[in-house]
């Protein structure tokens, strides 16, 4: 299926509200109020049209920083993918609409902006090394595996690297 995307300008209706999911992701979400305009031949001036509200919600570091940037009344620039959800409330289905934001920044054309780069430590990995300084194998703790002797270290099979061949090896003993 693929994705309708969206651009939309307008400005920001309400402070965006950080929060976490129960994976623990942040999640941004604000409104935007976007008015078109026409221009009234007839009155000979511009005329303001319905105002459309749109969702938007701000994944991960993108909903971060839009939490420390964005403020309600400023204007701004929002691109993504526009999703529809529904949910059930007071036995009623229902749906909701809201624009998942892939970039979103102020809209320049309007006022001027500071950029700064943030940088965030990302999750800290590591790695088991044994005494050579080599990754240790932990296949054995996530696959269901026939377990070897346990005094014997030796794997139960091995491989010709010419051949391809699996050959069984006998248990040492």
């Amino acid at each position: 299926m693929t994705d309708t995307m969206m651009t939309i300008t307008g400005n920001v209706v309400d402070t965006p509200k950080l929060r976490r999911t129960k994976n623990g992701y942040f999640v941004a979400s604000l409104r935007v109020a976007s008015t078109s305009r026409r221009f009234d031949r007839e009155q000979n001036r511009w005329v303001d049209r319905d105002t459309l509200f749109v969702t938007v919600t701000c994944w991960r570091a993108l909903g971060e920083n839009v939490a420390q940037s964005l403020h309600k009344g400023q204007p701004v620039v929002v691109y993504g993918r526009y999703c529809q959800h529904e949910y059930e409330q007071d036995e009623t289905l229902r749906t909701a609409y809201e624009l998942e934001a892939v970039a979103i920044g102020h809209d320049l054309t309007r006022g001027v902006t500071r950029f700064e780069k943030v940088f965030r430590p990302g999750p800290v990995a590591s790695v088991a090394l044994d005494e050579h300084g080599v990754p240790v194998d932990h296949t054995a703790d996530y696959h269901e595996l026939v377990e070897d002797s346990p005094a014997d270290d030796r794997p139960a099979a091995e491989v010709d690297l010419q051949t391809g061949e699996v050959r069984e090896l006998a248990p040492a003993g």
